[in-house]
């Protein structure tokens, strides 16, 4: 039995009652294309921007949270295992990571991180470039934070800033999109950086039921010119009610069922190729009620790629 995955059997007989403990497998290389999970075990950036670690957790918490869902007999999982931050070497872990992104792509898979500190950005985006399909790239962060910090060092705050800097070093077309910004996370330094960087963004207090629809159109206004997108759910973006097990809970955030279609919208675009979930803090979470939301967004994006051809 593989780490994480264990749960409840209601027929060890019937696929209809199975769920995913019960049908992930360890990823070989054999494996048909399906949806791979791979752990960003590391907090180490987290540690560095002066935020409360324990994310380091987070892909073993997301994994028993995972387990007891119903199974989606059309998708095929997979669990790819974990990448390590040892030793402090997070430039070392997020290349790692990196490349693992990159060999899922290539052999079909739809890459989905369990993070671990949000230092798992750079890591995903990087992944995606050193890949054979991103063309034109967007990333879409749904985040209470803009991630767009300076620094001498990787932390979980500078993962965007480093994608761009990227991108440009590599003449990779980048847009950038940053949805449920809160004002109170965000210095004004932080906001110059987004403007000079030509970043889209909605503020939280933007992002209502009432503005859903417009909310949307915008977004897909917004991903028009992009051939592969790389989605990052950091899940400070919910409220802090919601989603309390984080390095940085949010004051305000945008509430779950304006994150859902959101989510649904980027999916159903077709050129969704990387996700991740970001900033799962185990020891601060109340009753898993964190992780089990993670699960939650985890299992509705295998839901939408069982119901369309992998890309």
């Amino acid at each position: 039995m593989m780490e994480g995955w264990n749960g409840r059997i209601d027929d060890p007989e019937d696929p209809e009652t199975f769920r995913w403990h019960q049908v992930v497998r360890h990823l070989d290389n054999l494996a048909t294309p399906g949806i791979a999970l791979v752990g960003f075990a590391s907090d180490e950036g987290v540690r560095r921007n002066h935020g409360r670690a324990g994310a380091v957790q987070g892909p073993l918490a997301l994994r028993n949270a995972l387990s007891n869902l119903p199974a989606i007999q059309s998708c095929s999982i997979y669990d790819a295992g974990d990448i390590a931050c040892l030793d402090g070497d997070l430039d070392g872990a997020q290349s790692r990571y990196a490349d693992r992104v990159s060999r899922l792509l290539a052999d079909g898979h739809f890459p989905v991180g369990m993070g671990g500190g949000h230092e798992i950005g750079f890591a995903s985006y990087l992944g995606l470039a050193r890949s054979d399909c991103p063309g034109r790239m967007a990333i879409v962060n749904l985040d209470a934070h803009l991630d767009l910090r300076d620094g001498s060092a990787a932390t979980s705050g500078t993962s965007f800033s480093q994608a761009i800097q990227h991108a440009r070093a590599h003449e990779i077309p980048l847009d950038y999109i940053c949805l449920g910004v809160s004002i109170s996370s965000n210095t004004q330094r932080l906001f110059r950086a987004a403007q000079e960087a030509e970043v889209r963004l909605l503020m939280d207090h933007e992002m209502t039921q009432s503005s859903l629809s417009s909310n949307i159109d915008q977004l897909l206004r917004w991903l028009e010119p992009a051939d592969s997108i790389y989605l990052s759910i950091c899940l400070d973006v919910l409220p802090g009610c919601v989603a309390p097990g984080v390095s940085a809970p949010s004051a305000r955030g945008v509430p779950l069922e304006i994150i859902e279609p959101l989510i649904a919208a980027v999916s159903a675009t077709g050129k969704l190729k990387v996700c991740d979930i970001a900033e799962l803090c185990p020891r601060l979470d109340i009753d898993n009620a964190t992780a089990r939301v993670a699960a939650r967004l985890i299992y509705q994006l295998a839901i939408a790629r069982s119901a369309c051809p992998l890309a």
